[in-house]
């Protein structure tokens, strides 16, 4: 393990201690001085991320995950946001449920911080905030470990956290940054089982891949977003179309975008030139099946591997079929458990796409980029699980908290 790392997972271990008894008011007072922070120290903010964005840029980076990387003055405002509605909230940790037992023993189930918390993600310098922002107000360290691409923004937005700790009362270690960009530092990230209690990847489908088949911590798996849109033979075309605009465009390369389009066969006719010409605004490309490229004929063919695929740009893959059936079948089959919608006004298709569609959210007659922390009310979010276990969907504070059992007794000895 590498020696400085190990130092920093001490340090990490021992400001979790620190914050998890700190009361809810110097965790709030923390978080609002960050919200605060990332407005006021913008311009400085904004250089750091241009330095990223030119190196990007200069590396021949896709515009997508350019998207994805740069701030703007009007960013950081919605991280800030973000970051106040996080402060804003009920405080996760303390008491619960309480029983009395026929003997009289109180038992009370106490919510409690999962402890030093470590986070692996890509190039997203929002997400830094975001994370640690949560991390505080729920009690726990965090050792953020973001990619080289982003390295000067998350150093930047890091620096800025950590004077608000100091600010606000708390250690600094309360958040830290690897900066050392190499695999290694990933690798020994993953085998700190004395000093990380949970590891959360965030990122593309290697990214996730490689920390849940090598982690030796265990890990809260968030999944790739390979979403669908399902427009029913008894849809509103117009909305519809709208919604499919909306989903694949509005910001491509985040994980809450259509990758799909799935259009019954009674309305394809119809709603496949409609969607293109909206589409086509965007300079979407469409790859379709037989069914659809006789009705779209500019279309590319689609190969088994593009239904499996998170494009993250402006790419879609669209299928037709016969029935609602034939729809769920085929989002079960390829979705990654995300994010599916259906757009329909029959009632009974629309409650069975609900019921029989896995996945972390399932929407009616409304797009898919609505999955989100602040959009669910919970803020900043840390990332949107797929998994089933312990979170599901957008991760905020209640999913970063454990709990123990506490119980009172008066002498009692069990007979």
């Amino acid at each position: 393990m590498v020696p400085q790392m190990t130092q920093m997972g001490e340090r990490a271990r021992n400001a979790a201690r620190q914050l998890a008894a700190a009361s809810a008011l110097t965790r709030d007072r923390a978080v609002r001085l960050i919200a605060d922070a990332l407005t006021e120290r913008g311009e400085a903010l904004l250089e750091a991320n241009a330095r990223d964005m030119d190196a990007a840029r200069a590396n021949g980076m896709s515009d997508a995950l350019l998207d994805r990387l740069e701030l703007t003055a009007g960013r950081l405002i919605a991280i800030a946001d973000g970051v106040r509605q996080v402060a804003a909230l009920d405080d996760p940790l303390g008491a619960g449920e309480v029983k009395t037992r026929p003997n009289g023993l109180i038992v009370m189930r106490k919510s409690v911080p999962l402890g030093v918390v470590a986070f692996i993600y890509e190039g997203r310098p929002n997400v830094t905030a975001d994370a640690a922002a949560l991390c505080v107000k729920s009690g726990n360290a965090v050792i953020l470990r973001g990619s080289s691409g982003a390295i000067n923004s998350n150093i930047a937005i890091v620096s800025v956290i950590r004077e608000c700790l100091i600010q606000a009362g708390l250690p600094e270690d309360c958040v830290q940054l690897i900066e050392d960009t190499t695999r290694e530092s990933t690798e020994t990230l993953m085998r700190m089982t004395g000093y990380v209690d949970a590891l959360i990847p965030r990122g593309g489908a290697g990214l996730i891949r490689a920390v849940v088949e090598n982690s030796k911590v265990p890990v809260i798996e968030t999944g790739i977003g390979i979403c669908h849109l399902y427009v029913d033979s008894a849809a509103n075309l117009d909305s519809a179309v709208e919604i499919c605009y909306n989903a694949k465009t509005s910001r491509p390369s985040v994980c809450n975008a259509i990758e799909q389009l799935i259009v019954h066969s009674d309305v394809a006719e119809t709603f496949l030139p409609m969607v293109k010409r909206r589409l086509d605004e965007k300079h979407v490309e469409l790859r379709g099946d037989a069914a659809v490229r006789a009705i779209l004929p500019d279309a590319l063919p689609a190969t088994e591997e593009d239904y499996r695929t998170e494009f993250l740009d402006y790419i879609l893959a669209v299928k037709c079929v016969n029935s609602v059936d034939a729809a769920i079948a085929h989002i079960n089959a390829t979705g990654s458990g995300h994010s599916e919608a259906i757009v329909t006004r029959d009632y009974g298709n629309a409650q069975r796409f609900l019921n029989e569609v896995d996945a972390a959210a399932v929407y009616v007659n409304a797009s898919t980029r609505f999955t989100d922390g602040f959009e669910f009310g919970l803020g900043a979010e840390i990332g949107i699980s797929t998994q089933k276990l312990h979170a599901r969907g957008p991760m905020g504070l209640r999913e970063l908290t454990s709990y123990k059992f506490v119980v009172y007794g008066d002498g009692h000895v069990r007979e």
